[in-house]
């Protein structure tokens, strides 16, 4: 999986601040000058609607199809997503889960799988179309795809996939995004992640505990 940055809003921090800055003053827009501290200020006090005024633009590569269709369950985002319709995969590569890797027999009969489903693809994709071959693609076909996102939408986001209970791979690909807009802009994401790590586990009878085994 690689997971890049393709570009954010000029000044995020600033420009968040700047947005509650206007909430809160009476003074000219022309006027207003931003204060980073109103940003942690906003956070926690759950005044959210100015970190909307920060986007952030991932690629993303090598995840699954099973992967992206969790992704795009996130509406408030813009998602553009490598087609299989339009282009041949002819020889595509396919994630191979954890828990079948380490089981050499399972890893193999996987593969071996995947190898006939390529076979397969190939002969419906020269006789008829891409359209028609992509019916028997599994869930494990990789593929790529353009994630844009606000800062409000993305702590929601880290939120519910950096959690444990979440999926291995959209975890994976949520702590790699996390990672790279703390660079970006850390003092909206300082305390992004999982609620367990700003309070109580929510997940009830299902919480991995990890608050517990922290303290």
């Amino acid at each position: 999986m690689i997971v890049t940055i393709l570009n954010h809003t000029p000044n995020p921090v600033e420009t968040v601040a700047f947005a509650a800055k206007v909430c809160y003053s009476s003074m000219n827009i022309s006027d207003i000058k931003p204060q980073k501290h109103l940003v942690s200020k906003l956070i926690k006090s759950g005044h959210l609607s100015p970190l909307e005024h920060a986007s952030f633009t991932f690629a993303v590569e090598g995840i699954s199809r099973a992967c992206s269709h969790q992704l795009v369950r996130h509406r408030l985002a813009s998602y553009s997503q490598q087609s299989q319709r339009y282009v041949g995969l002819y020889n595509f590569k396919y994630i191979i889960p954890p828990s079948i890797e380490k089981n050499e027999d399972l890893k193999n009969r996987y593969k071996q799988f995947m190898e006939s489903t390529k076979d397969f693809y190939n002969e419906i994709a020269k006789t008829t179309s891409y359209e028609d071959a992509r019916f028997i693609l599994p869930n494990a076909t990789e593929t790529k795809v353009i994630v844009t996102m606000n800062a409000r939408e993305l702590l929601h986001f880290f939120s519910q996939r950096c959690c444990n209970r979440a999926q291995w791979e959209i975890r994976f690909l949520a702590n790699e995004m996390l990672r790279l807009v703390k660079e970006a802009a850390f003092e909206i994401f300082e305390n992004a992640g999982p609620p367990c790590i700003r309070g109580d586990c929510p997940e009830g009878e299902f919480s991995c505990k990890r608050r517990l085994d922290e303290t």
